[in-house]
Formats: structure tokens, C-alpha cells, sequence
């Protein structure tokens, strides 16, 4: 991948997108976080279907009947389960605001990406140590 500035980018430009970029990698935490909530509260439901049965055959049908009732399938916003809110977080915020990225650091950065990253990589390095290689061997 090229990390190189293009021409003619200035300073404030690249610093900018870098802002921006960082926004970004904020956002696909938070989506990571969204869809581990998704991934824990359907194992928690079925995990209660599990602690219902576990009741019943225990001899307390009141008990499970209440918590099969109450909470297995429960919605955990109004009308949503939790794929219902990733489904709508991607196509409502996620894809927008990332094309929306892509498009600026492929307007301003001729489609680089990292390009502050990589500059403020060239900066802390320190020339000639090991470990401390401008790029992979592959692409030096």
C-alpha cells in the first residue's frame, strides 16, 4: 500500500483526513462494541431458554412459564431485536460515514490511507535500527 503524501497535499490537508480517519476508527470500535452487545444478548436469551427448562425439570413451572414469558424473545428496544440494531446502525450510520471517508481520503489523498500515520511514523523512527524499518522488506 502507498503511503506516500500526494502532490500537492498540504500539511493542514493531511492532518485534517487524519482527523478524520481517527473519527473513523472510533466508529468501527463502537460498531465492534455494538455487535459484541448483539452477540452477548442473543447467547444471554438463549441461555435464559436453557435456565427456563432447567426450572421446569427442577419441579418449578411457575418459575421457567415466568421467565419464558417474561424475557426468552424479549425485544431489547422497542419492536428490535439486537440484529434488527446492527442491521439499521450499519445502513443508517456505519455505511454512510465510512463512504463518506473514503470518498474524501480518495478526493484528497488519491485513495491513501494513513498517510498522517505514516509520516508520523517517519518522524518516531529511528533510521537504520532494527525494528524501526520505514516498511516491510517487501515493499521498502
Amino acid at each position: 500500500m502507498d503511503y506516500e503524501r500526494p502532490v500537492g497535499a498540504s500539511d493542514e490537508t493531511v492532518a485534517a483526513v487524519g482527523t478524520l480517519s481517527e473519527a473513523l476508527e472510533y466508529v468501527e470500535r463502537a460498531r465492534g462494541h455494538l455487535y459484541a452487545a448483539h452477540q452477548l444478548l442473543g447467547h444471554a436469551d438463549l441461555t435464559f431458554g436453557d435456565a427456563a427448562d432447567e426450572l421446569r425439570a427442577a419441579g418449578n413451572a411457575e418459575a421457567a412459564d415466568r421467565v419464558d414469558r417474561d424475557v426468552v424473545g424479549r425485544n431489547v428496544l422497542d419492536g428490535r431485536w439486537t440484529f434488527q440494531v446492527v442491521d439499521e446502525f450499519d445502513a443508517t450510520y456505519y455505511a454512510p460515514v465510512a463512504e463518506c471517508v473514503r470518498w474524501v481520503e480518495g478526493e484528497l489523498m488519491d485513495g491513501r490511507r494513513h498517510v498522517y500515520e505514516a509520516e508520523m511514523k517517519d518522524r518516531r523512527r529511528t533510521a537504520g535500527r532494527p525494528h524501526h524499518e520505514r516498511r516491510p522488506p517487501d515493499r521498502r
